[in-house]
């Protein structure tokens, strides 16, 4: 049960009331936005709830326990509020959500109704739908070490060890020629071994997305000139003078760790487990049953 501050529960008890609601979106890089479904600007926290923002919102569903409680955001896409290359490029991706019950006449009798974070967005040529995903949400992700041959952990981070900062391992690039939205021609990584970044991750530093960034799908070096390709187009093209870091990828088998990094003692997985095979297995008359080693 949601329990409103006195000042809204006696405004709610009066039978006429001057509701709306309001949405509060803080994005990863900062930036902080407001949607109301009010006919005028709200402000409050330091934050303008902009109308005209298209935002309507399907029904809250609360739920007992920790079930996951979803509700859909939809909008429409306009230039001065939520982009398509925007939402496009990532820049919405799990952006926390606030949605606030507001008293339009008294904005300080608010109540927060739900807090969450954006997961899955659909989109159309005009239009949007987010689905918000409640704070339970992060309690359905798996958890604990799972037994398989591919290693567990992410290259360079704690359990890895490996120092993505050093040499053959981080690169700054600028884009010489654009192939088509996934692949493009870069000069400034002539230390990076050839498909050192496959898998590995890029970061734009300056251009139409700067600040995104994209995972790495093959990477091939000759001459001084290195070629990438990335597994999403990008939200704005990718121009010629972007500029970029990327790290490098791995494919998380046992002999990349041991041949490339000599990092087998921190291997996350287990290579010499046996397979389907050998646990379907079964003894056979003649075939010498002798406890050996199955050859």
């Amino acid at each position: 049960m949601k329990t409103l501050p006195p000042a809204l529960a006696n405004h709610v008890a009066g039978g006429l009331t001057t509701l709306c609601r309001c949405w509060r979106v803080d994005r990863r890089d900062g930036v902080v936005m407001g949607f109301t479904d009010f006919d005028r600007d709200l402000v409050f926290d330091a934050v303008t709830f902009r109308a005209a923002s298209g935002f309507t919102a399907t029904a809250i569903e609360g739920q007992l326990g920790l079930a996951v409680s979803n509700l859909d955001v939809q909008g429409a896409l306009s230039s001065d509020a939520l982009t398509e290359d925007d939402l496009h490029g990532g820049r919405y991706d799990d952006a926390a959500v606030t949605i606030y019950l507001v008293n339009w006449a008294d904005v300080a009798q608010r109540v927060i109704l739900r807090a969450g974070n954006l997961g899955q967005v659909s989109r159309g040529k005009l239009a949007f739908s987010a689905e918000l995903r409640g704070l339970a949400a992060k309690l359905d992700q798996p958890a604990g070490r799972i037994f398989q041959r591919s290693c567990a952990w992410d290259l360079g981070d704690a359990r890895c060890g490996i120092d993505l900062g050093a040499s053959g391992n981080h690169g700054a690039g600028a884009v010489t020629d654009v192939l088509d939205a996934f692949e493009f021609v870069a000069s400034g990584m002539s230390g990076i071994t050839s498909g050192a970044l496959t898998r590995g991750r890029l970061v734009w530093t300056s251009g139409a997305n700067d600040g995104l960034a994209v995972e790495i799908k093959a990477h091939s070096s000759s001459a001084g000139v290195s070629r990438l390709a990335i597994y999403l187009p990008m939200g704005a093209p990718v121009t010629i003078g972007d500029t970029f870091d990327a790290t490098a990828g791995c494919d998380r088998t046992f002999a990349t760790c041991r041949d490339r990094f000599a990092n087998t003692v921190n291997f996350g997985g287990f290579p010499h487990m046996p397979g389907t095979d050998f646990a379907m297995s079964y003894p056979n008359q003649g075939a010498g049953n002798d406890g050996g080693k199955i050859t």
